[in-house]
């Protein structure tokens, strides 16, 4: 976990801040309003059934677990992307590329000898499952995502070992699950967002890619792409009321980015995922626009 530190501003912003700048704020007060406006005319989620594909058999510390890949069209698609430019992707920022799905709950089950087991079921959207049922390199992907999604979901160590199961599309009976009724805003993807009075150098620390979205009306979530690193050792971060500051160890990195909504310092935490070498940030915000 990254240090967090009050850090006061200064400048004064309102006065300096760059056209770049501007249009972020702008940006992120519109998606706010949308947000709250949705949040009071639809309900926050919705039950889906996904409809049963192929199942995973492997294991964990705790016996055998089978994970039922399932899909329903209610669930987004991924980015419409050839196998060579997900490929190429993949290669330039393995964090870029993200396909929707549905984590479920675990549920208790017999296998075939009659033995106890525990089955999760995994949804995505159904087109996206019929393409990838013929692609041995997207279904790959997909259970390598989905695999990992369970482990950090329910800190679930999985066997790297795995093989689909032949006569079987699924285990046990696949529940309903709850998805977002709509799905949340991006608020505006950043490489470069500086204060105005810091110039951008010819040389020196990286600006890391920086992404920003509002989770709820009264949380702000931030993804730092850190690919570089593989820990959080050397990291600081410093969050004031509206700007945010990391650096990286040995000068790997450098983000210095003005934040137009009143953040809480005090709640705000961090933590950096290995897996996707990201420095992820929750900033619960103490108002929003009205």
């Amino acid at each position: 976990m990254a240090d967090l530190k009050l850090l006061v501003p200064e400048v004064n912003e309102a006065e300096t801040m760059s056209a770049e700048t501007a249009r972020f704020e702008e940006l992120l007060l519109q998606a706010s309003k949308e947000l709250q406006q949705a949040q009071t005319s639809r309900p926050e989620s919705t039950q889906i059934k996904p409809q049963p594909g192929f199942c995973i058999k492997t294991k964990s510390s705790e016996g055998k677990v089978f994970i039922n890949i399932c899909h329903s069209p209610s669930i987004p698609p991924p980015a419409d992307l050839t196998e060579d430019e997900l490929l190429q992707m993949l290669e330039e920022d393995q964090a870029g590329f993200r396909i929707p799905m549905s984590l479920g709950e675990p549920h208790a089950e017999l296998d075939a000898k009659g033995q106890g087991c525990t089955a999760y079921d995994v949804a995505v959207n159904s087109d996206f499952y019929r393409r990838m049922q013929n692609s041995d390199f997207l279904q790959e992907l997909v259970i390598t995502i989905a695999r990992e999604g369970l482990e950090d979901k329910y800190s679930l160590p999985l066997n790297p070992e795995w093989r689909i199961l032949k006569n079987r599309s699924f285990l046990g009976s696949i529940s309903q699950q709850n998805i977002r009724s709509q799905q949340r805003p991006r608020i505006q993807e950043l490489g470069n967002l500086y204060m105005p009075d810091s110039p951008r150098p010819e040389k020196g620390p990286e600006k890391p890619h920086l992404n920003l979205w509002l989770e709820a009306p009264d949380l702000l979530l931030a993804e730092i792409d850190l690919p570089k690193l593989e820990g959080a050792l050397g990291l600081s971060l410093e969050i004031g009321e509206n700007r945010l500051v990391m650096g990286g160890p040995q000068q790997l990195y450098h983000l210095d980015a003005y934040i137009p909504l009143r953040i809480s310092c005090d709640e705000s935490k961090a933590a950096f995922h290995q897996k996707r070498k990201q420095l992820m940030v929750a900033m619960p915000l103490l108002s929003m626009p009205s």
